[in-house]
């Protein structure tokens, strides 16, 4: 049904039509979103994992052309079609420049799964040339791609390895927004600073045995060193629940009680000491990041990344996991 409403929607970008029948258009294009919106809901409720891509396949898609928004904005010279040229970007959400993104209004990306996305370059691919000297990172996007978690092998002699889960939370994981600086030395060597921005999120995973794991997918506070190609660097994760968070027994670390108040008499045991004493102690993980593509006229840089970082301890309960999160990241120097 949606192709055949995009159908309908290419046939009127070809053949003009008069102004009072825009709403005709419309209607169909709105139809088209409402049953593209039904159908990611379906993948997300059965259970889909995020975007399955290697580093390699993620990188192509940085550097992916956008023909038919081009035919459409070349041929929208009407009324229909412009409304066509929305329903195509409602559509062909998982490619967008910062500028086509810019464009959207707030009813062309609600429910569409733009606002998870981040922007690309076109074009071919050049590689980051920048001259000594102190610059500003702004606009900065990670996208992860895929999420894995290091678990124990089926097997008894067999080593820990990250194995593939199934995505639980909704498309609110992209990170968006971050700045900071970005110093150059004389040699090429580049330091990179995250300052600001959207730079955590909460991201819950399950294993293929069924147990969930939540953890803040985090940038937060990264110094990343390097070259113009590679670059990379330790940051801070913070705990997955703040210090006035009760549990189920009313206890926390900054407020609540001691201790379970129905067991008085082992309320001191050690086999309750981590339960009881709560701790938000803040974590360490690390990330590369590989630079795929720089538009010098724009100062905008894209690429891939792959971090490794802690899942939720339950406020020190249990011991953390480790996450391997790999994905895409955008970026404007300036």
């Amino acid at each position: 049904q949606v192709h055949s409403l995009l159908s309908k929607c290419r046939h009127l970008v070809a053949h003009p039509i008069p102004l009072y029948s825009v709403d005709t258009v419309f209607r169909y294009i709105t139809m088209a979103a409402m049953l593209r919106s039904t159908v990611s809901l379906k993948a997300s409720f059965n259970g889909s994992k995020v975007e399955q891509k290697n580093v390699k396949a993620a990188a192509s898609r940085s550097f992916k052309t956008v023909a038919s928004l081009k035919a459409i904005k070349e041929a929208g010279k009407t009324a229909a079609a412009s409304l066509a040229a929305t329903a195509f970007l409602v559509g062909g959400a998982n490619a967008l420049t910062f500028n086509e993104l810019q464009n959207l209004t707030y009813l062309q990306v609600k429910g569409t799964g733009v606002a998870n996305t981040c922007p690309v370059i076109e074009g071919s691919a050049s590689p980051l040339s920048l001259r000594a000297g102190n610059y500003k990172v702004g606009k900065m996007c990670l996208e992860p791609t895929s999420f894995k978690v290091k678990e124990e092998s089926q097997f008894k002699s067999g080593e820990e390895e990250f194995v593939d889960t199934k995505l639980m939370t909704r498309l609110t994981y992209t990170l968006d927004e971050i700045s900071g600086s970005l110093s150059v030395g004389g040699n090429g060597d580049i330091t990179f600073t995250e300052e600001d921005g959207i730079d955590y999120a909460a991201v819950t995973v399950q294993l293929p045995g069924g147990e969930r794991v939540p953890f803040l997918f985090s940038v937060k506070e990264l110094v990343a060193k390097g070259n113009s190609n590679q670059f990379g660097g330790d940051f801070s994760v913070p705990s997955y629940r703040g210090a006035t968070f009760l549990d189920p027994k009313g206890r926390g670390a900054a407020t609540g009680y001691d201790n379970a108040v129905a067991l008085p008499a082992a309320s001191d045991a050690e086999e309750f000491e981590k339960e009881n004493i709560k701790s938000n102690a803040v974590l360490k993980g690390s990330a590369v990041f590989n630079v795929a593509k720089f538009d010098a006229a724009t100062g905008e840089v894209a690429g891939v990344f792959e971090s490794i970082q802690p899942s939720d301890t339950d406020m020190g309960a249990k011991a953390p996991k480790d996450i391997k999160i790999t994905g895409l990241w955008y970026g404007q120097i300036s």
